[in-house]
């Protein structure tokens, strides 16, 4: 069974090479991830999460919202385990896949066909796995003869519709997204929401991190309500859209 266990997780940024005294000087607020401290004046500390608790089962569609900075990407990145905790405790259930920052990770020099590679394998599948699952991405991406060419070669479009086809062969448990993703053009973004409801169907939890109500009413049956990297509602969807629209 899929199930996702967060406990008292607390996640810091430290920011070297840049003096607190001087930043404090020159600026009043700071729209950035969570809160800034200044550690005896001279570390600057970016304070990403603070004390977060969360435990969701199969069946949860989970929407996280909040301000610019409140600490949603972050937490997604915990949960796929790009990013280590300073402290808490983590305990993920199931297979996990992501649409999080898609173009990323291609290698440059490497071909099309070597990036399907290299990530499916990277996710976990095996050799007669990638095989069978080759031809469905290379004929998603629609890139014909291009996949036999270095990924520097390609245009930013083309870079994301191999790497959304990429991320979405595999069939995770749990499903992280960070926002709803648009990708190429209009007839391409057809067939990536398709897949991506799709993808949502199958799963068994979705953690979803998005600024937009309606996408979040659609998809969602509880919310969390993110400020300053702190946890300030959990609940029905409703009733925590409701709590953000009247916070300060």
């Amino acid at each position: 069974m899929a199930s996702i266990s967060l406990k008292n997780i607390t996640l810091d940024f430290p920011v070297y090479g840049v003096s607190g005294r001087s930043l404090k000087k020159k600026l009043l607020k700071l729209s950035t991830v969570g809160k800034i401290n200044y550690d005896d004046g001279e570390t600057v500390v970016i304070k990403a999460l603070k004390n977060i608790n969360m435990d969701l089962s199969s069946g949860d569609r989970v929407g996280l919202i909040g301000p610019n900075g409140a600490g949603k990407s972050s937490l997604l990145r915990v949960l796929t385990g790009v990013y280590e905790p300073l402290h808490g405790e983590i305990n993920v259930s199931g297979k996990v896949g992501s649409l999080l920052s898609l173009s990323l990770g291609l290698e440059p020099e490497s071909s099309g066909n070597e990036n399907i590679t290299i990530h499916c394998m990277v996710n976990g599948m095996k050799p007669a796995e990638i095989e069978n699952k080759r031809p469905k991405i290379a004929e998603f991406a629609g890139l014909g003869d291009f996949l036999s060419m270095p990924c520097r070669t390609y245009s930013s479009g083309m870079r994301l519709r191999l790497a959304f086809a990429i991320a979405t062969a595999i069939e995770p448990e749990i499903l992280i997204l960070d926002e709803v993703v648009g990708v190429g053009d209009s007839t391409f973004l057809d067939k990536a929401k398709k897949r991506i409801n799709s993808i949502i169907e199958k799963s068994k939890i979705v953690v979803l991190a998005s600024h937009d109500k309606e996408i979040i009413k659609s998809i969602c049956n509880k919310i969390i309500v993110l400020k300053d990297g702190e946890i300030q509602f959990t609940g029905a969807v409703d009733e925590g859209l409701a709590f953000y629209e009247n916070s300060p």
